[in-house]
């Protein structure tokens, strides 16, 4: 059986040592994940590129399916795929205007188109299995490290063998919340080889230490764009006095740009290492750093855009430059905000505004801090009140602006960030006053027009809300119009389809959750969604498909295991039901339904000492669970208990009044000879729907209580 591999040790020569060692698979390609060689997705670039054009050529169809994820982390093949409209955007003036970005969860979801990508080619070679090498893996990007992870995962050794390489130190996770830990599926799926601490081979350009020879070493150094780890050249460089070195890599920036105008990623990586380092870091290196930086924030690479921003807050200075210092401060803070590091995104906030006595400056960061404190921070440091004192101070300080135009839109968009605060605190309707409001200022005041990325924000806000606080149909009014304006956009269709789920509009639903998956790379919450809406439709297979892709992205998605398990048990099988159900509790072990569910199973089979376990832990967690109490009490009459069978029947019935419920406690009445009691059960059945059995108990009720009481 093969496995995957990861290859630890110092120094490169003795990680190709243990490589050479492996019995691998065809070689697929071999890749350097450096992120100082083009950012984000270096090695999934260098992958794409190999591979990309081959497999669009042999299966054409994924050059629309996975168009997002081919064009954001791979632009040198934009020509061969479908162009991603987004008509909102287009129409922004400048990247300053975009208003929306990524969840943070959309890199995973590129990941997963990716690997299904990749699962794709493999199939359509069809040649048997292959090998994958991937070097540098520890100056890996964070999207590079979180594809990897999810490929080791979902891809099995047999398919691809992966073989990942790193130096000595441990694989650390980046800051912040995980969406795949690398680390951790390394030690689940991969072979771990430790080298040695031998002596670094020497290098093959070997020179004596004069001018002429170091500036050879030095030169080979900077042309490896910051990914070379030789001793010799390392040291060589280091000899060169600060203008050689500067002037070294001009040369090769001058090189990398000619380059990037074909190979746009090089702008995320070699192109902003070279000139930072180069004879003009202030001027070209800040340019190189602030266009990489927004473009990843654009794209949602939060991790880099922090690292952008912190690179250019380096080289830049508050007196001398302080519109480049305010950019790379915002976004930096923006940046770690997004990728859930709120408090290092306090930090820097707290920094500008020890620097800074600009009032607008100090407007914008009293309005990001208003927004720590309403949904960034964890839950326990969310503080509402200090929301809305923070954003107060934004919405104060807006009204002071000289400009009206700036006035007035920066006192609606403050006011906006006020809304959010009323929301979380349940106050809906002040919530609505303040974005009705804000709405019409904007179109009395400045005329922007509905089709404007900051009046549709507004209305999508409001469509929140109004989904929030229930009003329903009027939600559905305000995605209408932010759909018509920007239909590029799978939240909308997922929210809406939420909508006219709680509606009983449930085909609608499904095809606004089909519309969400054709405009996203693959992500769990939709699957489900759609899954749990075929289910009431009755679609049984495609329910089921759809819960299993689910778990395929997300294994420990619990409703989904319940859901599937569900599904499973009531088709008779059993035994996946319950590996469903405890996959689901490794997860969450005190989860009331699937312990529920594994009761009833367990009962099917036969367990009863341990099905009553698992439905007393059941109710431990929940005890307000009637399908718990109701499973209980079945077990009771089973078991010819029927006084504990009513009693709960009755703790069930008045927790959740369901007709199978109610049938289920009118037998055990009928049974314990309580004709009037069970008669009225079966009533309430039949009132609520047409069941033949209810209505023949019924009537052999009412003639039963009439002879009792003859």
């Amino acid at each position: 059986m093969r496995s995957h591999y990861w290859i630890s040790a110092p120094y490169r020569a003795e990680r190709d040592r243990l490589l050479t060692g492996l019995d691998l698979p065809p070689l697929l390609a071999t890749v350097d994940a450096h992120r100082n060689l083009r950012g984000p997705y270096t090695a999934v670039g260098t992958l794409l590129r190999l591979i990309g054009p081959d497999a669009l050529l042999l299966r054409p169809e994924l050059a629309f399916r996975h168009r997002i994820e081919i064009q954001e982390s791979t632009p040198e093949l934009t020509a061969l795929v479908p162009v991603v409209r987004r008509p909102l955007e287009q129409s922004a003036k400048g990247p300053g205007s975009v208003s929306r970005y990524p969840a943070r969860l959309h890199s995973l979801r590129i990941s997963h188109g990716l690997v299904d990508f990749l699962g794709a080619y493999l199939e359509a070679l069809d040649d048997g299995p292959r090998s994958l090498v991937v070097h540098n893996v520890q100056h890996a990007d964070a999207t590079d490290r979180e594809f990897l992870a999810v490929l080791l995962r979902r891809l099995p050794a047999e398919r691809l063998t992966v073989v990942l390489l790193s130096d000595a130190e441990p694989l650390a996770d980046p800051a912040g919340p995980l969406s795949a830990s690398l680390p951790q599926s390394l030690e689940a799926h991969a072979v771990h080889l430790v080298g040695g601490s031998a002596t670094p081979a020497p290098a093959a350009e070997q020179a004596p230490a004069d001018g002429a020879g170091t500036l050879r070493l030095a030169r080979l150094l900077v042309a490896a764009d910051g990914s070379d780890e030789d001793a010799d050249r390392l040291a060589a460089y280091a000899r060169l006095e600060p203008a050689q070195r500067a002037a070294l890599h001009d040369l090769r920036a001058a090189e990398v740009s000619l380059a990037a105008g074909a190979e746009p990623s090089l702008r995320l990586g070699a192109l902003p290492y070279h000139l930072e380092r180069g004879s003009d870091p202030g001027g070209a290196g800040v340019e190189a750093l602030r266009w990489a930086q927004n473009r990843c924030k654009y794209l949602g690479f939060y991790q880099a855009a922090v690292e952008f921003g912190r690179r250019g807050l380096a080289i830049v200075d508050a007196r001398q430059n302080p519109s480049e210092w305010w950019e790379f401060t915002r976004d930096t803070a923006v940046a770690l905000a997004a990728a859930g590091r709120p408090e290092e995104s306090a930090a820097v906030q707290d920094e500008a505004r020890r620097t800074s006595a600009d009032p607008v400056i100090h407007m914008k960061l009293a309005y990001e801090t208003g927004m720590l404190y309403a949904r960034h921070f964890p839950e326990a440091k969310r503080d509402p009140g200090q929301a809305r004192a923070w954003v107060n101070q934004a919405i104060a300080i807006a009204s002071l602006l000289e400009d009206p135009g700036e006035r007035t839109f920066f006192s609606v968009f403050n006011r906006n960030g006020l809304a959010l605060v009323e929301t979380r605190t349940g106050r809906t309707d002040e919530a609505l006053r303040l974005l009705d409001e804000g709405m019409e200022r904007l179109d009395r005041e400045l005329g922007l027009g509905e089709r404007t990325w900051h009046r549709i924000g507004l209305q999508y806000n409001r469509a929140q809300v109004n989904g929030m606080s229930g009003r329903l149909e009027a939600a559905l009014a305000d995605y209408a119009v932010v759909i018509d304006a920007d239909d590029d956009f799978s939240d909308h269709y997922f929210n809406r389809g939420n909508i006219l789920r709680k509606l009983g509009r449930t085909e609608e639903a499904v095809a606004d959750y089909e519309q969400a998956l054709r405009l996203e790379p693959p992500f769990p919450e939709a699957h489900y969604n759609r899954g749990d809406a075929r289910l009431e439709l009755g679609d049984v297979p495609g329910a089921l498909a759809d819960f299993d892709r689910t778990l395929e992205l997300e294994p420990e998605h619990v409703d989904a295991q319940l859901s599937r398990a569900v599904v499973l048990a009531d088709l008779g099988d059993l035994p996946a039901a319950l590996r469903g159900v405890d996959a689901g509790l490794a997860v969450e072990p005190d989860h009331a339904r699937l312990l529920c569910l594994k009761g009833r199973l367990l009962a099917e089979e036969g367990a009863l000492d341990q099905a009553g376990e698992a439905l007393a832990a059941a109710l431990r967690s929940d005890p307000g669970l009637a399908e718990a109490w109701a499973v209980k009490a079945e077990l009771a009459f089973e078991a010819g208990d029927r006084d504990t069978a009513a009693a709960d029947y009755d703790r069930a019935v008045d927790l959740g009044d369901s007709p199978e419920i109610r049938f289920n406690r009118g037998v055990v009445l009928e049974a314990a000879g309580r004709f009037d009691e069970a008669a009225a059960d079966f009533e309430a059945v039949l009132a609520r729907m047409d069941d033949d059995d209810a209505r023949e108990r019924l009537d052999s009720c009412r003639r039963a209580a009439q002879r009792a009481h003859a």
